[in-house]
């Protein structure tokens, strides 16, 4: 009995190792940044890179934030992430529930012209995209930006959708057809509510894919007006390159949204990842 409860201790002690060895592997290069960006561009150069700022230096943030017009770039973010974060849960649920539940000689063909889009990546497709934006005049539009989003996220999602709402009894459904329900009010009554976990998958997986993006909007707008955060920050290792100092504080206004993101919602991130990959 002894013998079991050293093994469980030693066990235990070196679970809590690896995790604090990997905890502290993740969150040092963020504190880093963050000490660096309280540095003056000579006081970084001249001193440790390891060491602490000899004296803490505020101005790198309303220089950075102002300079680089981040209120505007935050916004587009916002608006952009948002958007396709809504369109693609309605979309891919849709198209989930109709090839779940309403089989026809169609639906292979159409459920893998969606599920064939996830082999492609974003480089094989980044030419011809940009070609057919421009031709069809939605070049250097907010609308140009939202489609190319909305497109490379809906098959994942519908493949995560039409897994999932598989799952569901179709005798749930047929009751509900039986007391006349349509089969919209069947999807948003009673398919949407029970696919909610999986649903906070989807909307994870884009979220951060789409706040993160950064290829896509580089090359189909040009105005600085319609550009977003990651955009913005590249600006500051271009134009600013020697300027250590902002790099860093636009760096860290970077990555602030989606630590707040996670912290506020670490609790849905694991429970909808979790049932998504189980139920999936």
């Amino acid at each position: 009995m002894a013998e079991i409860k050293k093994a469980n201790v030693t066990s235990q002690i070196i679970t809590y190792s690896v995790v604090i060895l990997f905890t502290i592997l993740a969150i040092y290069p963020v504190f880093w940044v963050a000490i660096q960006s309280f540095k003056t561009t000579q006081e970084y150069m001249m001193t440790s890179k390891l060491a602490m700022p000899q004296q803490w230096f505020a101005g790198n943030y309303p220089w950075t934030w102002t300079v680089g017009k981040f209120p505007t770039l935050i916004m587009n973010s916002v608006f952009y992430t948002s958007i396709t974060v809504v369109t693609i849960i309605f979309l891919s649920f849709m198209a989930g529930f109709a090839f779940a539940k309403l089989p026809s000689k169609l639906t292979p063909a159409f459920h893998g012209s969606f599920i064939i889009g996830i082999l492609f990546t974003l480089q094989s497709i980044l030419v011809p995209l940009f070609l057919v934006i421009n031709w069809v005049g939605l070049y250097d539009t907010r609308l140009g930006v939202l489609i190319p989003y909305i497109g490379i996220g809906l098959p994942m999602a519908v493949y995560l959708a039409t897994a999932y709402i598989k799952g569901i009894p179709n005798e749930v459904i047929e009751s509900a057809r039986i007391d006349g329900a349509k089969y919209l009010n069947i999807f948003t009554r009673i398919i949407m509510p029970m696919a909610a976990p999986v649903a906070a998958t989807v909307a994870i997986l884009t979220t951060t894919g789409t706040w993160n993006e950064f290829i896509l909007v580089n090359i189909l707008v040009s105005r600085n007006e319609l550009k977003t955060l990651p955009v913005g920050i590249n600006m500051f290792s271009g134009t600013l390159s020697s300027d250590y100092g902002k790099q860093f504080s636009a760096l860290v206004i970077g990555m602030l949204p989606m630590i707040i993101f996670y912290l506020i919602f670490r609790k849905q991130i694991t429970k909808g990842v979790s049932a998504g990959a189980v139920k999936g």
